[in-house]
């Protein structure tokens, strides 16, 4: 028997609607237990307190504990490993970094691909990075200071903290293509070092957090060239961005949380909105802009996922051009 044209629409609409149940369901039932929020450094730093921030608000709003579970190891391969062989039911999430980006470039043989393997979720923050000199340099100008480069090739030290590949590294290694000077590189584990010897004048120049140096930039104990952001900031309203001399420099460590892949999407989207929403309060605004660090502008698991393919593609020439290896 032949249903009229109407009956049949409401059937087959009916019919789509129950098939998406499943799914309603699992998005308003999720999270069921626990969930890890894989961070790939050590406890203590920036990226940690970020992590420990989001999961309490997460935790909060979504009704279950959110752990944060500190894997370094490895230039942070050995945390977002773990994520990626995690089951895909978003109770295993990744504190995803600009080291992530790197990694493919760094290391010859890994047991994942970031793009391929991270479901991208919310991107939550970017950290900028300011150009430091000692003021013992003459130089007080990025033109100046690529001029005194320019006619001291290898004489200058510039410092990186974290080790080799991390965002510090990379931005120099950036520089000094842009700016065709030749300055030797003296990487550091730690920020704290390179301050030390920056003020000591052990190592002449870097790129540093903003929290790390605003403290040593207010004091004149060490002189800000530039920001290494595509804008000016509030906190450094007076100090130009490379880019106004470099065009096209931008820098800085970001971050987001991602998923295993497979993870279904309407548990993706749940998260996403609630991150989104932590970002929009007033308390976690205050947060950030106490620490000099920006919040991203709300948006969707789509455009995180572009801006990981966007930073991956963009360090992996500079780490090619540069001949840099993994330790």
């Amino acid at each position: 028997m032949k249903l009229p044209r109407r009956q049949f629409l409401h059937l087959a609409a009916g019919a789509a609607a129950l098939s998406a149940l499943p799914h309603i369901a699992r998005a308003q039932a999720y999270p069921t237990r626990p969930v890890r929020i894989i961070v790939p450094v050590a406890s203590g730093g920036l990226a940690d307190s970020l992590a420990r921030l989001m999961g309490q608000w997460l935790q909060d709003r979504l009704g279950q504990p959110f752990v944060i579970e500190n894997r370094p190891g490895a230039g942070n391969t050995v945390g977002i490993e773990a994520v990626v062989k995690a089951p895909p039911d978003g109770h295993t999430l990744l504190l995803v970094g600009i080291s992530a980006t790197t990694g493919a470039a760094l290391y010859d043989k890994l047991n994942f691909n970031v793009i391929c393997d991270i479901a991208p979720v919310a991107a939550i923050s970017r950290e900028p990075l300011v150009m430091l000199v000692n003021p013992s340099l003459s130089a007080e100008t990025v033109p100046e200071f690529i001029a005194y480069a320019k006619a001291n090739p290898d004489k200058i030290n510039i410092a990186s903290s974290g080790g080799i590949g991390t965002i510090t590294h990379v931005a120099a290694e950036l520089f000094k293509m842009m700016a065709g000077v030749k300055l030797i590189h003296v990487p550091y584990r730690g920020t704290a070092q390179v301050m030390t010897d920056l003020l000591g004048g052990q190592v002449q120049v870097t790129f540093a957090s903003v929290p790390s140096s605003i403290g040593h930039i207010r004091a004149d104990k060490l002189r800000a060239l530039a920001v290494a952001t595509a804008r000016r900031l509030e906190v450094l309203p007076d100090i130009p961005t490379v880019g106004d001399f470099l065009p096209g420099y931008e820098a800085s460590y970001w971050a987001g949380i991602g998923a295993s892949k497979s993870t279904p999407a309407d548990i993706v989207e749940k998260l996403n909105k609630e991150i989104n929403a932590g970002l929009a309060d007033p308390k976690i605004k205050t947060w950030f802009a106490d620490r000099a660090v920006s919040t991203m502008l709300p948006g969707s698991p789509s455009d995180f996922g572009q801006l990981i393919a966007d930073e991956t593609k963009k360090w992996a020439k500079v780490i090619r051009a540069a001949n840099i290896k993994g330790e």
